[in-house]
């Protein structure tokens, strides 16, 4: 599904130039669950900025789903995401103003779904993630956990080929963080591909691939053993 050949990523400024990523080369199959590890500042979340087309390296190759994107542009980086990507972020990232339901129902208007299927699959997955029950309230009337389960199902609403899950139980207690990657685990499971970062050893566990980041660097990658006996 991805495939990185030496990618890298530098920030300027007119006194600095801060090497974000250094010659990553890295290969996610279809249907795999990867975890990414490392130190704050190591790279982590600008490598998931560009493999979720949010950004651009500024050298290597990106190929997603046998496609070069290293050099596309934001509205082709627009479509594409919109085509095949899901997001779900520590914050949440939920529209206050908006309800359950119009949360989710959010990527299908960006994907110009009739209104019918967008009611019927909003409706299922609140049901699959057992939070149909607060569709008509608003975030803020949400517990950190129920928003997060509202997040998920954003993400997966239209279906998308990927997850990418950047730090998803870091604002949640170990009950909500635990289902969290529970879902995130069946969702896997069913089929979705799963990129995930953490900061915790026990839920990177969860990947069959844990990737060790460190100054820009892939440092080490390790097979989980259940996944490969």
């Amino acid at each position: 599904m991805i495939r990185t050949v030496n990618l890298n990523k530098i920030f300027r400024t007119e006194e600095v130039e801060t090497t974000a990523l250094d010659n990553v080369s890295l290969e996610i199959k279809e249907k795999e669950f990867v975890s990414i590890m490392g130190p704050s500042g190591c790279g982590k979340s600008t490598l998931m900025n560009i493999l979720g087309l949010l950004d651009n390296p500024s050298g290597g190759e990106f190929h997603f789903l046998g496609t070069e994107v290293a050099k596309y542009s934001e509205r082709q980086r627009a479509q594409f995401r919109k085509e095949n990507i899901g997001f779900v972020f520590q914050s949440f990232n939920l529209i206050d103003e908006l309800t359950v339901f119009e949360n989710v129902e959010l990527p299908l208007l960006y994907l110009k779904v009739s209104t019918s299927e967008r009611k019927r699959r909003v409706n299922e997955v609140l049901e699959r993630m057992e939070i149909i029950h607060r569709k008509n309230h608003f975030p803020q009337q949400l517990s950190g956990g129920q928003q997060q389960r509202v997040a998920v199902s954003r993400a997966i609403v239209s279906n998308p080929k990927l997850i990418l899950a950047d730090e998803p139980t870091g604002n949640l207690d170990s009950k909500n963080g635990d289902e969290v990657m529970r879902m995130l685990s069946d969702l896997n499971d069913a089929g979705t591909t799963v990129i995930m970062v953490t900061h915790s050893p026990a839920y990177a566990e969860y990947g069959s691939r844990v990737v060790h980041l460190f100054d820009g660097h892939i440092v080490t990658e390790n097979f989980n053993e259940k996944f490969h006996v």
